[in-house]
């Protein structure tokens, strides 16, 4: 599946499932086009920092819909279990905004 591009975000594929990153972009940004989370790009290519211009980053293999908690949701009624949750989304962390794997 070809990513899906927006207007003003402009990207260059390496080969297949990886990117190359071009001055000025984040992972936010990476990662709304390519429709994941960024904090799954950040798990795949064991990034503690920015990713920097020209450096190749693994994009993800996407696993189930993006959704965006709201009051009241827990880890078990969106994922089934709390593990469940943390696999997928590669956190355990769980605030309203967040956008998330289901």
């Amino acid at each position: 599946m070809r990513p899906r591009i927006e207007w003003g975000v402009k990207l260059e594929l390496a080969t297949g499932a990886y990117f190359r990153v071009k001055r000025g972009q984040t992972i936010a940004e990476i990662a709304r086009v390519f429709h994941t989370t960024p904090r799954l790009i950040a798990a795949e290519n064991g990034l503690s920092a920015p990713p920097q211009a020209g450096q190749v980053l693994k994009i993800p293999e996407r696993t189930g819909d993006l959704y965006v908690v709201r009051g009241g949701e827990s880890k078990t009624l969106l994922c089934g279990s709390p593990e469940a949750f943390a696999r997928k989304n590669a956190s355990e962390a769980l605030y309203i905004g967040q956008c998330v794997v289901l």
